[in-house]
């Protein structure tokens, strides 16, 4: 009899273990993106929530896709120009980055979790191999993802026009915060 109760307290460990592990992708109920972009002259700054995202906890794979036309300025000339001049939205009208978390996460275990993300970026046409710093965290049945980097507008060739070149920065902070709600 005891060998059996060992046996089955085995068993439901690696059935949870197992279930915790094989979770299904999780996709984002929240998300925004954000970008600045500061120069002596002007500060540009713009805003989308309007973002997709999926993270798969059994595979540490994470997604984001944007349409760019989603970002919003505070200047309705910036916007048109950002969208006709510089990303080019009709040409190219989504940005993405799909990579893979590159540290051990306990899915199941609160905790605020400093990681980096490797995959590609693809912004303006361009695909860069990047990676990211990232921090994702575990909370109460909630997995947030949050990430600040930069990106030069050169490595995608977004042309600034000499005419305005000291009003836009060669490096954009972006800042990325993403909300899921865990299985």
């Amino acid at each position: 009899m005891k060998i059996l109760n060992i046996f089955l307290c085995c068993l439901v460990e690696v059935m949870l273990v197992t279930d915790i592990y094989a979770q299904k992708p999780l996709r984002a109920t929240f998300s925004k993106v954000s970008f600045f972009s500061h120069t002596p002259v002007e500060d540009i700054e713009a805003l989308s929530d309007k973002v997709s995202s999926v993270i798969n906890p059994s595979t540490n794979q994470i997604a984001f896709v944007i349409l760019n036309t989603s970002f919003h300025f505070s200047n309705s000339l910036m916007e048109e120009h950002f969208n006709e001049k510089y990303m080019e939205s009709d040409k190219y009208p989504k940005s993405s980055f799909s990579g893979k978390i590159n540290e051990p996460i306990n899915w199941a275990q609160n905790g605020e979790n400093k990681v980096s993300v490797t995959g590609k970026l693809l912004v303006h046409g361009i695909e860069k191999k990047r990676t990211i710093p990232a921090t994702i965290t575990v909370k109460d049945g909630k997995i947030y993802a949050s990430s600040e980097f930069l990106i030069k507008t050169e490595d995608h060739k977004i042309e600034i026009p000499k005419l305005v070149w000291e009003k836009i920065a060669e490096e954009i902070k972006v800042n990325v915060s993403t909300e899921y709600l865990a299985q």
